[in-house]
């Protein structure tokens, strides 16, 4: 803690030009960020893509190893869950980009490079589809649990245009994984699509997040994730087909059952709606 500590200008300073790229990508704006980090390390180091912030290996361990500290004890922290998921996941990325390479639907998402936003998906469009398909349970996720595709933080701390774009393509994936897994965002919600994602995925943060998420679980939700949700969510993340082999843009219209048995996700388990702020 005492490295964090006399360490902790650099971790703010990163911070803040993630939080500047957050701005200029809510105004739209498509030009390159100017981060906070000084002109030597972006000689150094080198902007690959717009939104890039370059790090050095040390600069890394220590946003990893600190974004990890904070968002164990702050949960609710989203910038620090997605520096931490970064930094920490270089060798998943890779894993995850190879296997989307090996698959016919994988390469597709690869080379179109499809985004999942409100400008890019039309929300009205999914609510005025029948209930019960994939879109309208998605556009009624969002209207319940107060959410936005638009939420999502870009990649700024992956070395490598690619790996930037499996990581954003993952982000954004996200709640649609809440949604074909028919998770809200209670704390056993969150937890459970955290341990689903950690199988699928390898991904340090998922995987963390499904072991130190347990222990925010009071008495009861503890028992109830015990005794259903933990043993659902590994089945279920072993035996379903690779989440970003999926192009769900194209399958709004599909009925949610339907869409889960392409999947091979099975009916997920009855879930206490008491909300988690993320």
């Amino acid at each position: 803690m005492a490295f964090l500590h006399r360490n902790s200008h650099h971790l703010r300073r990163f911070v803040a030009a993630r939080n500047a790229n957050l701005l200029k990508t809510k105004r739209g704006n498509s030009h390159s960020v100017e981060s906070d980090t000084s002109s030597s390390d972006q000689s150094a180091y080198g902007q690959l893509y717009p939104e890039h912030i370059p790090t050095s290996t040390f600069q890394k361990i220590l946003l990893s190893v600190g974004s990890s500290v904070i968002t164990i004890s702050n949960p609710y922290r989203g910038d620090m869950l997605a520096t931490f998921g970064e930094t920490s996941g270089a060798f998943a990325l890779g894993r995850m980009k190879k296997q989307m390479e090996l698959d016919t639907v994988g390469q597709q998402i690869l080379l179109e490079k499809p985004r999942i936003n409100t400008k890019s998906v039309d929300l009205n469009y999914l609510r005025s589809l029948p209930d019960g398909t994939f879109g309208k349970e998605y556009a009624n996720w969002l209207n319940d649990n107060n959410a936005s595709p638009d939420e999502r933080l870009p990649v700024s701390f992956v070395d490598d245009p690619e790996l930037a774009y499996v990581m954003q393509r993952y982000r954004e994936i996200h709640d649609l994984m809440h949604t074909v897994l028919g998770m809200p965002t209670t704390m056993i919600g969150e937890v459970a699509v955290k341990v689903f994602e950690g199988i699928q995925t390898g991904l340090p943060m998922c995987v963390t997040g499904g072991m130190f998420g347990t222990f925010r679980l009071g008495p009861k939700h503890l028992r109830i994730y015990l005794n259903t949700h933990l043993q659902w969510a590994i089945r279920n993340g072993w035996s379903a087909k690779p989440m970003m082999n999926v192009y769900y843009e194209k399958h709004w219209e599909e009925p949610m059952s339907e869409f889960r048995r392409f999947l091979n996700i099975t009916e997920p388990p009855d879930t206490p709606r008491k909300k988690f702020r993320k």
